[in-house]
């Protein structure tokens, strides 16, 4: 019983298209709670280890994603043009850089940091990279609204949670 249960959380992070919580895993795989899915993910990457197959269970971004090995990655990037970091701008990643230490933050906030005009960065980050999300909005004269990364963020940038952003100086870590 214990394969078919390992086989069904494997589809499913599989067919994934972002990562799941274990509570998520346990319910597309029809398991008991989130304390069998995180047994069930060790059990699979310790299987998978054993086999030395191409793939490892990862937390990413609050959620569990099948990923293949780092080191199977040249090959990969044979196959696919995956979007980077790199297809991002130096303002861009300036300006992204500011919403993830000083988060939340108004486009005021962002724009003293950089000292130049990010409205439109903004916009792209938030429209059409889908990096970052409004928070609501400053209890302030105007009511701005307050910007912060999104788990796509996390993902995209291969981090577990903001503290595992590295110290920058100048900005303080994210709350």
């Amino acid at each position: 019983m214990a394969t078919a249960k390992l086989a069904r959380l494997e589809a499913a992070l599989m067919a994934a298209d972002r990562p799941l919580s274990t509570r998520r895993l346990a319910e597309a795989a029809s398991l008991i709670d989130s304390k069998e899915a995180a047994t069930l993910l060790e059990a699979l990457n310790a299987r998978n280890d054993a086999a030395g197959t191409a793939f490892r269970v990862e937390r990413v971004a609050r959620g569990w994603r099948l990923l293949t090995r780092r080191h199977l990655a040249p090959w990969l990037d044979r196959l696919h043009a995956r979007p980077t970091v790199h297809s991002l701008s130096a303002p861009l990643l300036e300006t992204l850089t500011v919403v993830a230490y000083r988060q939340p933050c108004t486009r005021a906030d962002v724009d003293a940091v950089r000292g130049v005009q990010s409205a439109d960065l903004l916009k792209q980050l938030l429209i059409d990279k889908k990096l970052i999300r409004t928070a609501g909005e400053e209890q302030t004269l105007g009511r701005p609204f307050l910007y912060e990364t999104t788990p796509k963020f996390l993902e995209t940038f291969g981090l577990k949670s903001l503290a595992e952003l590295p110290d920058v100086e100048g900005l303080p870590r994210p709350a």
